[in-house]
């Protein structure tokens, strides 16, 4: 778990962050797999999950008290209940019985603070233990607690049951601690180290007394040298000596041995040195990875009986999926190191230097992009910050897993467990096969199956955002290798030497399952001596006249009978086909997808676009008809003020419709109590407003409402608007970043923070406006936010709107009052100002001005509805002025005045109807004179 101060967050955002489950924004699927057919997975979101097999029975535990169990590593079930208490589904009340860990971090506390930090369990079977009645054996949980990115601490608890209840035990580990006293931010938690069991170590004589080099020279706690207590993991040497290692970032990971009787922690006592040169703490141990606040965290030692290696995997990065996360791997010939990697080198850092040279890397970002005309659906078969990882040797079967979470392409911080079968190759070193495992094992593969094309990956040694795209490369009859410059060789059944750019890469041919094409194909995987992984994944044959008329069929540009954005244009389909395109009208779609829209009051705009597909010498052409829109009038396209009823006061568009706890779900009810203006609505927490579809479709809009929550509860949405489940914005009162109100976009992930919290029980104003990718957020007229880049989420003209409710989060509860949606607008700082100030309703004049402008086409007539317009406007100045004088009778009679010119406008309107101004225009300009003498 990361924790390095140049990312340190609000644990709520890191709460968040981690529980977003697969529920929230993908899919799942239910079932086993069974023999002869398609492996069905059924995911599960377990962040920094911890593997063991009780019987037939995989079970892994994780942060935030996820838990879920499967029998055949593919199909997950969820048997936990997170956080709740009492009556957790772990813990039990889970207070009281952690409660000592929680005096340190973890509860209502500091980045905790409104809830719990409860991280990275390690799950471990003792048959040595002695519990408290005298009997042997039992289920151990080493859990971390944490308040900030170094004050944690690790504790344990047993239970004979392997789902628990599982009962507290000790508190073996603290961080963070200070020479003085001292409080972090919203704590009330003295972090002097005498408040931690270093005291009692002292006074029972296993320690001499505190280490002056834990502190920094002004008494805080030196985290580039001692460790962040969290991410505990066992396991027992050759000898049989339990240890556990941990740590994440700050100084480094760290080892300990353990007790095996009693689980407690067998302290060093002394401080000194290794042989070579590493760090030995008398409290925290001995220093076996990283250092200098560099990234490192969630160890795992394995020791493999047949190499007479321990296989130290540790995850570099940040963990969200715009980090870095990726895994790697070291080895020793001792427990507690020196740990070095296929150069070498050791894991401990020499110094502050750049750790992405050090280590293994097993697995980073990928992506086996999918084009038009390859198997499946979608962006293709990638991850996003792999890592946190547990290892696991079945010896029933034979086989050693990697189990981790991870994040995917285009999905955000929706993560899942993954587990991929781990070999060793002839160097002894383990790489993991590059699909999920389902099943597969390793067998004879023949030399005539490996001659192929490969989609080909090189996980390189960065730590990085970079997303490795596969490129594509053929293994040659004659061994070698066409795209990059190498040979291969297959020996002894399936071993795969690879030879790229003068490295040397050791691993397996594999035949596994390929989720994409939906049948098994070989793939590899290898090392190389620099510890640089590879993978490849071999596609199917095809002639070129096949692969063009695949890529013709598929080739699809969505709908093209409404357009009013520009057009993906694909370039290029499956291996290596060119894309190439005519437009019937490049000045209304260029042959880039570049659209340009016919101006207001023009017709529509029809136009042909055509592909030619190549591949060698064959090629084939598909046609589009497509529609584009033309542009339509900046306005204000609906005012919902909910008084007594959820119809549109501007009369542009329908009335809303109660909805159930989802947007998308019939029932709920809304009823009204008082507002910020007359009456409002009330959301009861257990229902939603739906609002008609496709009220924005431009990059340029504006949104303000009123809100007075009872209740802020995380993600919660107030106003709602989506093209498609995976791409929406929303205005979130308790956000994932700091629990800040904020408005939310899940289309490229955008968090335009506010940097507060709206109050419970209290009106407060919400707008937000975006043009063309700059977006402002004001709360009660202030500038809080202001960025670029923000996603043009409404290119459609059908996106869904809603109120209190989305797909997937806890509705909201509290009042909402005066719902202003622009379109094609955006509202000025000044105008957002002056309307939370007087209530005064933005730009309606003018647009009732530009409706006359562009669609009243004889112009006497349009002359003399200004002019009406003009003579209503001084009255209804004149109105305001005897108003603020307190002459209530002449301010009558000009108000009476004003709005008989108004009338005698809309007189003229209704009887140009159909001749002067089109009749759709005419009931809009009618609706909006209408509504601008009611307000």
């Amino acid at each position: 778990m990361n924790k390095k101060s140049v990312h340190k967050l609000m644990l709520v955002f890191l709460i968040l962050l981690l529980i977003i489950p697969s529920s929230v924004m993908g899919e799942e699927t239910k079932t086993n797999q069974i023999e002869g057919e398609d492996p069905v997975f059924n995911n599960v979101s377990v962040h920094d999950p911890s593997i063991i097999k009780e019987g037939d029975m995989y079970y892994v535990f994780g942060t935030h008290i996820e838990a879920a169990k499967s029998k055949d590593l593919m199909s997950w079930t969820r048997f936990t209940n997170g956080y709740r208490t009492p009556g957790n589904a772990l813990y039990g009340d889970l207070s009281a019985n952690l409660a000592e860990s929680f005096k340190w971090a973890g509860e209502n506390d500091s980045d905790s603070k409104g809830g719990f930090a409860v991280w990275a369990p390690e799950i471990f079977w003792n048959e040595h233990y002695i519990n408290k009645d005298g009997t042997k054996g039992t289920y151990m949980m080493y859990y971390s607690t944490s308040s900030t990115y170094i004050r944690s601490a690790i504790g344990y608890a047993v239970s004979k049951n392997i789902e628990g209840p599982y009962t507290y035990v000790d508190t073996i580990v603290y961080s963070g601690f200070t020479r003085d006293e001292a409080y972090d931010a919203n704590s009330v938690i003295n972090k002097k180290w005498d408040n931690t069991n270093i005291k009692d170590l002292i006074a029972d004589g296993t320690l001499t007394g505190t280490r002056s080099g834990w502190f920094n020279s002004n008494g805080s706690y030196n985290n580039g040298t001692f460790p962040n207590a969290i991410d505990a993991n066992l396991f027992y040497d050759e000898s049989g000596k339990l240890w556990m290692t941990y740590g994440s970032w700050s100084g480094g990971i760290f080892i300990l041995e353990i007790d095996k009787a009693t689980g407690r922690a067998i302290y060093p006592g002394q401080d000194g040195t290794t042989a070579d040169g590493r760090l030995i703490d008398r409290y925290f141990g001995t220093k076996i990875s990283g250092g200098f606040g560099k990234s490192g965290e969630g160890p795992y030692v394995v020791y493999d009986q047949k190499m007479k290696y321990y296989y130290l995997y540790v995850t570099t990065g940040w963990l969200a999926s715009d980090g870095e996360y990726n895994m790697r791997v070291f080895r020793s010939k001792n427990p507690t190191g020196p740990y070095v990697d296929a150069i070498g080198q050791n894991a401990v850092l020499p110094g502050n230097v750049d750790h992405s040279p050090y280590g293994n890397k097993i697995m980073g970002h990928f992506l086996f992009e999918r084009n038009v005309g390859d198997p499946g659906t979608g962006i293709g078969y990638g991850y996003l910050s792999p890592g946190h990882n547990s290892v696991f040797y079945d010896e029933k079967i034979g086989k050693q897993f990697l189990v981790f979470h991870t994040r995917f392409p285009q999905r955000g911080e929706t993560h899942e467990v993954r587990v991929h079968q781990l070999f060793i190759n002839e160097d002894g070193w383990p790489v993991a096969a590059p699909y999920r495992y389902t099943g597969e094992k390793l067998e004879k593969v023949n030399r005539e199956e490996i001659i192929g094309d490969y989609q080909f990956i090189n996980h390189g040694k960065d730590i990085s955002q970079n997303l490795k795209k596969a490129i594509t490369i053929t293994l040659n009859n004659d061994g070698t290798i066409s795209g990059v410059n190498g040979s291969w060789e297959l020996s002894d059944d399936y071993n795969a030497t690879i030879n790229i750019d003068g490295k040397t890469y050791n691993g397996v041919f594999l035949r596994q399952w390929n989720s994409v094409a939906g049948k098994v194909g070989l793939t590899f995987t290898a090392l190389s001596n620099e510890g640089m992984s590879i993978w490849g994944i071999k596609t199917i044959e095809r002639t070129d006249e096949e692969i063009v008329e695949i890529v013709k069929n598929q080739l699809d540009l969505g709908d093209t009978n409404a357009v009013i954005s520009n057009l993906e244009l694909p370039t290029e389909g499956a291996r290596g086909t060119e894309i190439s395109w005519h437009s019937s009208n490049p000045e209304i779609i260029s042959e880039q997808g570049i659209v340009n829209r016919p101006a207001v009051g023009e017709e529509n705009a029809t136009v042909t676009l055509t592909a030619t597909v190549t591949k060698g010498g064959a090629t084939a052409t598909k046609t589009f008809t497509v529609i584009v829109l033309a542009e339509k009038l900046p306005m204000l396209v609906a005012h919902y003020t909910f008084e007594h009823d959820l119809s549109d006061r501007t009369k542009n568009v329908g009335a809303g419709m109660p909805t159930g706890d989802r947007i998308d779900k019939k029932g709920g009810k809304i009823s009204y109590g008082t507002g910020i203006s007359g009456q409002a609505a009330i959301f009861d927490g257990a229902s939603g407003i739906r609002l008609p579809n496709g009220l924005i479709s431009s990059n340029q809009y504006s949104v303000s409402l009123w809100l007075n929550p009872e209740q802020l509860t995380d993600f919660t949405t107030t106003f709602f608007g989506a093209r498609t489940t995976d791409s929406w914005v929303s205005i979130v009162p308790k956000g994932p970043v700091r629990a800040e109100t904020m408005v939310w976009s899940g289309s490229a992930w955008y968090d335009a923070v506010t940097g507060m919290q709206i109050p419970k029980n209290q009106w407060s104003n919400i707008t937000f406006t975006v043009d063309e990718g700059k977006i402002n957020v004001y709360v009660n007229g202030i500038k809080k936010f202001s960025g670029v880049g923000f996603p043009n989420v409404f290119t459609t003209t059908n996106a869904t709107f809603g109120l209190g409710v989305n797909y997937w989060d806890l509705p909201y509860k509290g009042l909402m009052d005066e719902l202003l949606i622009y379109d094609g607008l955006v509202l000025s700082e000044e105008e957002i100002q002056t309307y939370y100030g007087d209530g005064d309703i933005p730009r309606v004049e003018e647009m009732i001005h530009k409706l006359i402008q562009h669609f009243v086409v004889n112009p006497e007539i349009r002359e003399s509805l200004f002019a009406q317009l003009d003579n209503a406007k001084r009255d209804f100045e004149k109105m305001e002025q005897f108003h603020n004088a307190g002459n209530e009778v002449k301010a009558k009679h000009f108000e009476d005045n004003g709005n008989k010119k108004l009338e005698q406008v809309i007189k003229r309107v209704e009887q140009s109807s159909g001749k002067h101004i089109d009749e759709k225009y005419a009931k809009q300009l009618i609706s909006y004179i209408e509504y601008s003498q009611k307000n």
